[in-house]
Order: C-alpha cells, then structure tokens, then sequence
C-alpha cells in the first residue's frame, strides 16, 4: 500500500506539535520515524491511520484522502488495510492469546483458526494459544500484538514503539517477528521508535522536529 502524506500539521491550541510533514511509504516499503521526546512521533502514526485530526495537509492510502472520510468510513478502511502495534500491547486480558489475535478476522467476519495457528507459530507463540495475557511475558504480549495486527493481512503496518518496554534481546527477537512477517506479507511498515537499533532494521530513516521531516 502507497502512504502519501503532503504538508501535515498538527497543534494543541497554540503548541506546534508538527509542521509541514511531507513523506512518501512505498508498497512494502519499511520506514522508521525516529525523533525526540514531544515532537509528535505517535501522533503523526495515529494520522496516517486517521486516529488522529491534523490542521492542514492531506494524508493519503492508496490514492483514498483519509480527510475526506467519516468515522465510519476511517474505521471501515482500516479493518481491512491496516494494522496497528502499540508499545503498551492493548490485549484484552479476559481473552486467550488465540482469542486476542483472531479478533480483526472477526471484526471482517471472517473465522480461521488454521490461520491464527500459524501466525502464533510464525512469531515464536505456537502452542500458547490457550494461555491468557497475565501468564505472559511482555516480549510475548507483544508478539501477539504483532500476530494480531498482521492476521488479517494489512497492506500497511503501523508500528509505535513495539520494543519500548523491552529488555534488548527481547526487543531483538520481536524486531525479528516484526520485519519477517511483513516481509512475507508484503505489507508496509512504517516504525516510530526511539531506538537506533531498531531504526537501523529499516530500509529509510526519517528524523522528525517541531519544523518538519527529514531524511
């Protein structure tokens, strides 16, 4: 899937959070937004998924301009296109891991346990499937983000600093889950992350500041 992002501004009142962010992700492409603390990381990620309101500029996927779009119609283009990786997880904890993955399937009101198993086998969970959240580490909680987000094969990928909370080699093997399934995929990834090793794993790094993007 094409990101086209042109000109996008964001403010809380009179606090600049961006200005003038102008990027292009191509159809499989893997980028990382790296920045410092407060200018706007997660909020631009939470644009392009159309989460979030901007002040001026447009946000496109696949030629669709986010901005012309309902709620609804964002919510729609989501369930089917795209997939999201919180740093804090957001599992449901009355769920099962299985249960917890197979959701956007549900959401699309598909049913496919086959699939679920192999996800939760592809990012190193297979046989887990039973357990609940609690009874998992957190370098697991957040591989079944990563199945979860990847099981209904999205065309695009948004990832907010899954290895945040990580210990390095934790964060190693999720960095590994994460680039190998959307590879297989052919997803875009589009990471925000403070971390230069995972950074480094990208195919582009842009550095984002109050005035805009580079890279």
């Amino acid at each position: 899937m094409s990101l086209i992002v042109q000109n996008l501004s964001k403010h809380y009142g009179d606090v600049v959070v961006f200005n003038n962010v102008s990027l292009q992700v191509a159809p499989g492409e893997f980028v990382a937004i790296v920045g410092e603390s407060g200018v706007g990381k997660s909020t631009l990620l939470n644009c392009m998924a159309g989460l979030d309101s901007w002040d001026a500029g447009s946000v496109r996927l696949d030629g669709v301009d986010l901005g012309a779009l309902g709620d609804d119609q964002r919510a729609l283009l989501r369930r089917e296109k795209v997939g999201f990786v919180f740093q804090a997880f957001h599992v449901l904890p009355h769920l099962d891991v299985a249960q917890n993955v197979a959701l956007p399937l549900l959401l699309l009101g598909q049913h496919d346990d086959e699939r679920v198993q192999a996800m939760l086998a592809a990012v190193g969970l297979a046989g887990l499937g039973g357990r609940l959240p609690q009874q998992l580490s957190g370098g697991q909680l957040q591989r079944v983000a990563i199945a979860r987000a990847l099981i209904h094969r999205p065309r695009l990928l948004l990832a907010d600093e899954p290895t945040g909370n990580l210990d390095p080699t934790t964060a190693a093997r999720v960095m590994d889950a994460l680039v190998a399934q959307t590879r297989e995929h052919g997803a875009s990834l589009v990471l925000v992350t403070h971390s230069e090793t995972a950074a480094a794993r990208a195919d582009r790094v842009l550095h984002l500041s109050s005035e805009g993007i580079t890279g």
